[in-house]
């Protein structure tokens, strides 16, 4: 989620190079970002409001004036996307923020930090470093190995060929293999892993005998982004779904049926890779403003409407060829070309 993201954003403007900056794929992140938690939002609220669950009530919710007291804690957040936008390198950026993180902690009695307690913060930041770093060297073998033998290019070829030419049995067999390679994976070693065997297949379909160097980035982005998105996916998608195994252990659910949930619920993590490839105004790419509102526009109902039909409730419980109409139109919606859009309200 822009503007603060994972190691991983790092790592895309490396990979897909051609002056990419941080901020572009902030950019590109964002909208994308924005249908995941609107899918999120739609989803539990209708399920909420399924099975009769109530919001606090106003004695049980936080004191709004004690909140906005601890706002300044924000601080070097701001302090990190003011930097990152003005042009300061991110290494500069995350050394200014820690100085300053240390420094509004002083501002209060309970948040102070003796010399003992900085050190130790520093030492853990490192330990938890490591973690990445070892990944990411790990990483870095398996793409060394997949570079040298030609195995992203093989395998990237033999889902095109597989699908028959199909751009969705292609991306289809391409989120198949991006679940599998995702699972257990870190974050970091996920994105490296996915966009070196899982993405080519989607640039070789959409530009065929094209040389990397001279693929655009229309075509770069959107298929980095996909294989992103199904790598992640994968930790809450059974049969593995660490996630979901994780959140089950802290609420002593059943760890099956919680994977089962987390996928039902973030159907819109699903539907989102396809509507990036399908249409990449999403990534705010050669576009233009009033293109990038229909789109969102597009996407946002299409979201509702699946969102309603799989929970089955839209202001009352919905009979079953509601919810498959309901279902439909959505699907219909993610492809928010003007003319299919037109067709889809008319027919269903």
């Amino acid at each position: 989620m822009p503007p603060i993201m994972g190691a991983a954003a790092f790592l895309m403007v490396e990979f897909i190079g051609r002056g990419i900056t941080y901020w572009d794929i902030a950019k590109a992140a964002a909208i994308p970002a924005l249908l995941y938690f609107t899918g999120i939002w739609v989803m539990t609220h209708f399920e909420a409001k399924r099975v009769g669950l109530k919001g606090l009530g106003d004695d049980q919710m936080p004191n709004r004036r004690e909140v906005f007291k601890k706002i300044y804690l924000l601080l070097p957040i701001v302090t990190i996307i003011i930097l990152m936008l003005t042009g300061t390198p991110v290494m500069h950026a995350a050394l200014y923020g820690i100085i300053i993180c240390i420094g509004v902690t002083m501002f209060n009695k309970e948040t102070r930090l003796e010399p003992k307690d900085i050190i130790d913060a520093l030492v853990e930041g490192a330990r938890t470093a490591l973690g990445v770093v070892a990944a990411t060297a790990c990483a870095g073998i398996i793409i060394g190995v997949v570079v040298k033998t030609g195995l992203g290019l093989s395998l990237a070829n033999s889902l095109v060929e597989l699908a028959g030419g199909s751009i969705i049995l292609t991306l289809i067999f391409v989120m198949i293999a991006s679940l599998i390679l995702g699972m257990g994976a870190p974050t970091t070693a996920n994105y490296v892993i996915t966009s070196t065997i899982a993405a080519p297949a989607i640039v070789a379909l959409l530009s065929p005998n094209t040389p990397q160097e001279l693929v655009p980035i229309v075509v770069l982005l959107p298929a980095h982004f996909f294989v992103f998105y199904f790598g992640i996916i994968a930790d809450i998608t059974p049969p593995v779904a660490l996630a979901a195994f994780a959140a089950s252990g802290i609420s002593d659910g059943d760890p099956s049926k919680t994977g089962l949930n987390s996928a039902k619920l973030s159907i819109a993590a699903f539907i989102i890779p396809y509507m990036i490839v399908f249409s990449p105004a999403l990534l705010m790419i050669d576009t233009t403003i009033p293109e990038i509102i229909w789109v969102v526009f597009t996407a946002i109902t299409g979201m509702e409407a699946i969102g309603a039909g799989v929970i089955g409730y839209w202001y009352r419980k919905m009979l079953w060829f509601e919810r498959i109409i309901s279902i439909g139109a959505g699907l219909l919606l993610i492809y928010p070309e003007k003319l299919k859009t037109y067709q889809a309200f008319f027919l269903l």
